[in-house]
């Protein structure tokens, strides 16, 4: 009885309770109504009625499949032409379709503005845009948009930043969504996967043949540009140099073309497939050992070898740093400023794509050292966890000795394409050495852009007596730079005699920059001329009897004959006519000077 009671008092009392709560959430929906329709008459008297806001999210993206494979064309660029044609070629040779885009201009960089987000950097305008363009062009030639989405894909690298590098992936599709391609494929090189991919059946195989193909084209790209930019301004016929190089490029593009890799998928490769590690094995001595390249650098060699110089023009050196894109890309993007600076009478010593791998390397390096092999995101193992302690240190060791491995293959196969052309192009600066040199200016840990290299290589190739002057090339609002900007004041002022400019690239102001780069070239060219007088005073020789001797003795107009580099002398012109007095001295050769000695006497 007691039980039913309660019961029935209890059912009694929750009716009122909930005749009461359905009231309260009437009564609170009568006021949102009224609250919304107040505000829209408001925004409607003031004329700032909302809209809906269309975020930008991912498209869902058809994936690149290898049997897609003999259809689809990759696109690429962002590099020097030179680096491209060799990439073409290293794809083209591992059965791919391949072709670059060409180098982004102005339009391009209209064309990212239009369709990309406000407030980006300017290598981002210009490569989303140069992409889009050339997508356009395709459509223009008759392709429809289905067939250019469905044959066509992107590939690129990304990055997480800190920059804005790390919103390039975005960049790229909300652009492509905008100009009405939207599908249309981009791979992004961080994460399209590990180094073996058939299991994926992935379109694009990053293996150790994709890897080791492009490191080949990076080194010798980066070889035989410097090459071109340290003959270009000495030639005695004008317009030789480039002629030769495009020969030279179609060369070694054919050659990359048509390199035979090894197939794992034969007799022989299936049996060395099942032994573990044997295809890296294969693989890495045939990298180390092989002369497959050599061959074909010889002849690029004595291509450039034929070429006519005359080293006594005196020509202020002007060292190329900076932002990555901006300073290796040859065209808008950077005011088209590597012709201008040679049109002005200046010799450039570029920055090769290899002291960025090589710097990445280094400071993974680095990484692993200051954590000692603690993983992100874990903590340290405990005092007592010796066997964890133990396994921890044993990665940490056997990772940095591999980076150390990877460090040293590449420094030596760098310098084996050098010594093909006699060592002439310049070695590669050692990172422990940039290092020390950056870091009491700029924290070597400090990630973002270049780094502590930015600094570096201004002390580096002052000290080192390589340049007159450093130029350092920059998107407008770059982070990373816009920080080495602010210490390189304190670097300049330390070093007394120091050239550096500074120069923010934009799709606009190509005067301005240009006027700026020829008031710190006129300082460079008045150091150069005054070091060369001096040296020339110092031989005892009138310029004319050095040039007689040199004409008389053509392996000195050769471009690979090596001249000797004098400590405190810069220009190639001062070291030359020491080098050539030197010879003079040696065969008895007499000075204007001392033949009238003679005669009075």
């Amino acid at each position: 009885m007691g039980y039913k009671n309660q019961s029935s008092d209890s059912s009694t009392v929750s009716a009122p309770v909930s005749i009461s709560l359905k009231k309260s959430e009437s009564k609170e929906a009568e006021i949102q109504r009224l609250l919304l329709e107040e505000r829209m008459r408001l925004e409607k008297e003031y004329g700032v009625e909302s809209k809906p806001i269309d975020h930008f999210k991912r498209p869902f993206e058809n994936t690149f499949t290898k049997d897609q494979r003999a259809n689809t064309t990759i696109l690429f660029g962002g590099l020097t032409w030179k680096h491209e044609k060799l990439i073409r070629g290293v794809l083209e040779g591992l059965g791919y379709k391949a072709l670059e885009i060409p180098t982004p201009n102005k339009k391009a960089f209209q064309l990212g503005k239009e369709y990309g987000n406000n407030g980006q950097c300017n290598p981002t305008y210009f490569t989303v845009g140069n992409l889009v363009q050339y997508l356009q062009d395709l459509e223009k030639s008759g392709l429809t948009k289905e067939q250019i989405i469905n044959d066509y894909v992107f590939f690129t690298a990304g990055a997480c930043g800190p920059c804005r590098f790390g919103m390039y992936e975005a960049e790229y599709r909300l652009a492509l969504r905008n100009s009405g391609f939207e599908g249309f494929r981009v791979l992004i090189f961080q994460q399209t996967g590990g180094l073996e991919q058939e299991e994926m059946e992935a379109g694009l195989e990053m293996n150790l043949d994709f890897f080791l193909g492009i490191l080949n084209a990076m080194n010798i790209g980066d070889i035989i540009n410097d090459v071109a930019y340290q003959i270009r301004p000495f030639e005695v016929n004008h317009g030789e140099t480039d002629k030769v190089l495009n020969e030279c490029m179609d060369i070694m593009y054919e050659r990359m073309k048509t390199k035979k890799y090894f197939d794992f998928n034969s007799k022989i490769g299936s049996f060395l497939s099942k032994v573990p590690g044997s295809n890296y094995i294969q693989r890495f001595v045939d990298q180390v050992m092989s002369d497959y390249y050599i061959e074909t650098l010889q002849q690029i060699h004595d291509k450039f070898n034929s070429i006519k110089i005359d080293r006594t023009r005196v020509k202020p050196i002007c060292k190329v740093t900076g932002e990555f894109w901006a300073q290796t890309t040859e065209g808008d993007g950077n005011f088209n400023m590597f012709p201008f600076l040679e049109r002005e009478g200046a010799q450039l010593l570029v920055e090769p794509i290899a002291t960025w791998i090589l710097y990445m390397l280094h400071q993974a390096k680095n990484m692993y050292n200051d954590r000692k092999g603690i993983k992100e995101g874990e903590e340290a193992p405990k005092s007592y966890q010796v066997l964890k302690k133990l396994k921890s240190y044993k990665d940490y060791k056997q990772t940095v000795a591999i980076l150390t491995i990877a460090e040293n293959v590449f420094d030596r196969e760098y310098n084996r394409i050098r010594k093909v052309f006699k060592n002439i192009p310049h070695e590669l600066a050692s990172q422990l050495e940039m290092q020390r040199l950056g870091h009491p200016f700029y924290n070597s840990r400090v990630e973002g852009g270049e780094g502590h290299l930015e600094v570096a290589k201004n002390i580096y190739y002052v000290n080192k007596d390589l340049c007159h002057m450093v130029l350092s090339l920059k998107p407008f609002g770059c982070m990373p730079s816009t920080q080495s900007d602010g210490v390189q004041s304190a670097v300049t002022s330390m070093f007394k005699d120091m050239i550096f400019i500074p120069i923010e690239t934009s799709g606009e102001g190509d005067v301005n920059a240009h006027s700026r780069v020829q008031m710190a070239l006129g300082e460079a060219k008045a150091k150069a001329k005054a070091e060369f007088k001096k040296c020339l005073d110092e031989t005892g020789y009138s310029l004319d009897e050095i040039k007689a001797y040199i004409e008389s003795n053509k392996y000195l107009q050769k471009p690979f004959y090596q001249v000797a580099h004098k400590k405190g002398v810069i220009g190639v012109a001062a070291n030359f006519v020491l080098d050539v007095a030197d010879k003079m001295k040696n065969e008895g050769i007499k000075t204007v000077l001392d033949k009238k000695s003679t005669v009075i006497a």
